[in-house]
């Protein structure tokens, strides 16, 4: 550990600096709100209620299930779905039959889900029945053996229920139907059957995984962090403790971080299921619905990304709703503009305050103090409790002085165990036991950290973690570009966004238009460039290596300049 943690000075009275965790498994969360919370709501998810008892049963009827088709402990477990009761019923479900949850993205295209599958080695996959065709595609080259399917109307109230299916056919064209048979398993019909007396396999909640969290980087493809129960039981108790104004059993948390984002999963699914709050769930991000569920359900916790705070107050009937009942929130996943946290908590009353994690480490680390401190403008905050952070200089690797840049390293309890099946990245990320971000920043005197820059060029657009090379692989494979550079572009609304530098082989008359049409054949509509530039030659090295950087300060440059003219 440091010599000195002089965050610690700043901490209030409320936040001790070490922890206890307990020694269990994740799903004993959900045992512990059963017991204690039976007949309390559990899950809101559109106008359909369920208590954690109901909760429980089902997840335990869906565990004795993946038992019964042959599911055994380490076996690896896809949830495909966005945030609905089934993905947290799908979610602990796993956990109890002794399985390894993978989460997975619903936008992924058949290239992406298939990388994945294979990764990771998933023996069974829980989708929506509108992306059973993709996953059925994609089985035969995978290990897969279940598609469990389930529907959005599985668990909305009457009539909504029966008005969906043609809701979903306008929207997307198409109704799936699908039989119990086979390899192929009805949610609906699974969590009907009586739970099954489940086989108890011995878990170490320090060693065996709970999760593989897919991520990745600006070389080779997304990897899997291995991350075991300790490490959310770790995190979501740092989690609960910063919140130490919020009571068990008395909150509610808006549900829109996607459970498919670790910062999602932690801090509102796990988080709930520990404090017995009510998640009130929405599939998707639209502003309008937003500001009406949070008037009509009155949550008190709203962890977000700052795209949905942005897109909230930019909303024009904003005024209109009463937003009083948030008490606080921790924004993640990307930069918080300082006025955009000043006019969110102008209008709710609550607290907003910026934090910092990644999935490698469950994924919390530092966050500003959310009550009674003073506010840190511009910072991460501090480490979480028994988290150990520093500023390292990139060319010696030794520890630098305040106020000094250099990557920011991290050890703790919520550490993953390494990547899935890559041990030379593991070794390259996680060196006797601290975890090498990749993040640029500096610590002040106080022990307040700032991220100034990513030493990789990974784009954060809109809360998503993007990967330039993954990109411009897809492009690459476009028979009339010649060459391709991906790059992280400053957007106002999304942080960065996605652009494209194109040199096209002579004498090519392709478009803007096709190129886009191209990517989002293959690539998620989150990862598609928004931006296309064609240029004759691409910034170089002297061997050859493009030079992402230059086009970015480009950009930077550019944009200073439109800044200058407006003033």
């Amino acid at each position: 550990m440091s010599e000195h943690k002089q965050w610690l000075e700043v901490y209030p009275k409320e936040i001790p600096a070490a922890l206890e965790y307990s020694r269990e498994l994740v799903q004993q969360y959900l045992v512990d709100a059963k017991e204690k919370y039976p007949e309390k709501i559990a899950v809101h998810f559109m106008g359909k209620e369920i208590t954690f008892k109901k909760l429980y049963e089902e997840a335990l009827s869906f565990a004795g299930y993946l038992q019964g088709i042959g599911i055994t402990k380490g076996d690896r477990i896809a949830i495909m779905l966005p945030n609905t009761p089934q993905g947290v019923i799908s979610y602990f479900g796993i956990l109890m039959a002794g399985g390894i949850v993978v989460q997975t993205n619903p936008l992924y295209t058949e290239r992406e889900l298939e990388y994945q599958m294979k990764d990771s080695g998933a023996k069974a996959i829980i989708t929506l029945d509108i992306l059973y065709p993709r996953v059925s595609n994609v089985m035969p080259h995978t290990e897969l053996q279940h598609i469990i399917v389930t529907a959005i109307k599985d668990y909305l109230p009457f009539p909504k229920n029966l008005a969906y299916p043609f809701i979903q056919k306008k929207q997307y064209g198409i109704v799936v139907k699908v039989q119990h048979e086979g390899n192929t398993h009805l949610f609906s019909e699974i969590i009907k059957m009586k739970p099954k007396k489940l086989i108890n396999f011995d878990i170490n909640p320090e060693e065996d995984l709970a999760l593989l969290q897919y991520t990745g980087g600006t070389t080779g493809s997304p990897k899997g962090v291995m991350l075991t129960h300790k490490n959310l039981i770790a995190n979501t108790t740092m989690s609960q403790t910063w919140l130490y104004k919020c009571k068990p059993g008395e909150e509610s948390i808006l549900g829109i971080l996607p459970f498919f984002h670790v910062y999602g999963m932690t801090s509102v699914m796990i988080l709930s299921i520990k404090m017995a709050c009510k998640m009130i769930l929405m599939p998707k991000f639209d502003a309008l619905n937003t500001l009406k569920t949070i008037q009509k359900q009155r949550p008190t916790l709203f962890p977000g990304a700052p795209t949905i705070y942005i897109g909230l107050l930019n909303h024009p009937d904003l005024k209109k709703y009463n937003l009083s009942s948030i008490k606080a929130c921790i924004s993640g996943s990307a930069a918080l503009p300082v006025e955009v946290q000043q006019k969110f908590e102008e209008v709710t009353g609550g607290k907003l305050v910026e934090g910092y994690g990644l999935s490698e480490a469950s994924p919390v680390t530092h966050a500003n103090f959310v009550w009674d401190i003073e506010r840190v403008k511009g910072s991460i905050g501090v480490p979480y409790p028994d988290t150990d952070a520093k500023i390292i200089s990139i060319e010696t690797g030794e520890s630098m002085p305040a106020g000094e840049i250099g990557e920011i390293v991290i050890k703790g309890p919520q550490i993953m165990k390494g990547y899935w099946n890559r041990p030379e990245d593991t070794a390259e990320t996680l060196k006797d036991g601290w975890l090498y971000t990749g993040d640029l920043g500096y610590m002040d005197e106080r022990g307040y950290f700032y991220v100034v820059d990513r030493k990789k060029d990974m784009i954060i657009a809109g809360g998503y973690n993007i990967y330039p090379r993954e990109i411009e692989e897809v492009l690459y494979e476009h028979p009339e570009v010649k060459e391709v550079v991906v790059a992280g572009v400053p957007d106002q609304y999304r942080g960065e966004t996605v652009k494209a530098y194109i040199v096209l082989k002579e004498g090519s008359t392709v478009t803007k238009e096709e190129l886009n049409q191209f990517a989002r054949k293959y690539l998620a509509a989150y990862k598609a460039p928004r931006l296309y530039e064609f240029r004759k030659e691409l910034p170089k090295t002297a061997v050859g290596k493009i030079l992402r950087r230059n086009l970015v300060e480009e950009e930077m440059k550019k944009l200073e300049e439109d800044h200058q003219k407006q003033a």
